[in-house]
């Protein structure tokens, strides 16, 4: 045989050998929410017991929303701990969507019920936390610690911005989620631009005029300044 076969690597390569190396709870970062126009960025970190929750976990933007939720909750229920951080659309325009995105991230990490010993990111970046950590480029398709906060994550964000979408139908946040979709570009033509979206951003910063915001209109009524 002119070529050895390829091997794939498992999933828990990166786990099982910083577990080798003495860690003990291994926390996988990632986020959801950098591209959107509107809605705020959210992380999770995820301590996945060693043997992990019994189920293949991957990229949560390769898997149906079925399987996802599915995971999400098979994920809460198996984890060592789970945390969550969000960071506002306000937050994004002041701080920039890199910083906000890394910020997310250290808040996520901050709020696990157990302090990891060693994190894992998604990502090219490191965190500012005084903690061992490895950024691993595409990182949710290699490491099913990460692969697990991805699920987290995704799933945490889109059910906030379907709760939004009921503040605010005219954008159908619930479909979208807040990305730059053609829908979603033709409803901030029509109605303007609402509190959620992300005023720094090509495609809504557009439509701030000299004045201030145009005021969103709900099922194409304008609203009145006592509203």
């Amino acid at each position: 045989m002119l070529f050895p076969s390829l091997l794939v690597q498992p999933m828990d390569y990166f786990e099982r050998m910083y577990y080798r190396q003495g860690y003990q709870r291994i926390a996988g970062v990632d986020e959801v929410g950098r591209g959107p126009l509107a809605g705020p960025v959210v992380a999770a970190a995820v301590i996945l017991p060693p043997e992990g929750i019994g189920e293949e976990l991957f990229d949560s933007k390769k898997i149906s929303p079925k399987k996802r939720h599915g995971l999400y909750e098979k994920i809460l229920s198996k984890a060592i701990g789970v945390g969550i951080g969000t960071v506002s659309h306000e937050e994004i325009d002041y701080l920039n969507i890199l910083q906000a995105t890394l910020k997310a991230m250290a808040l996520a990490v901050g709020n696990l019920p157990h302090p990891p010993d060693f994190i894992l990111i998604d990502g090219i970046q490191g965190l500012n936390l005084p903690i061992p950590q490895k950024p691993i480029r595409k990182g949710d398709q290699l490491s099913q610690s990460i692969a697990a906060a991805s699920i987290v994550a995704k799933v945490t964000r889109d059910r906030m911005m379907e709760q939004w979408h009921h503040q605010f139908p005219q954008y159908n946040f619930a479909k979208h989620k807040g990305y730059g979709t053609k829908e979603h570009r033709m409803a901030i033509e029509r109605f303007g631009i609402c509190e959620l979206h992300r005023k720094t951003f090509r495609g809504v910063k557009e439509y701030i005029s000299c004045e201030g915001l145009k005021k969103p209109r709900i099922q194409g009524v304008e609203l009145n300044e006592k509203d």
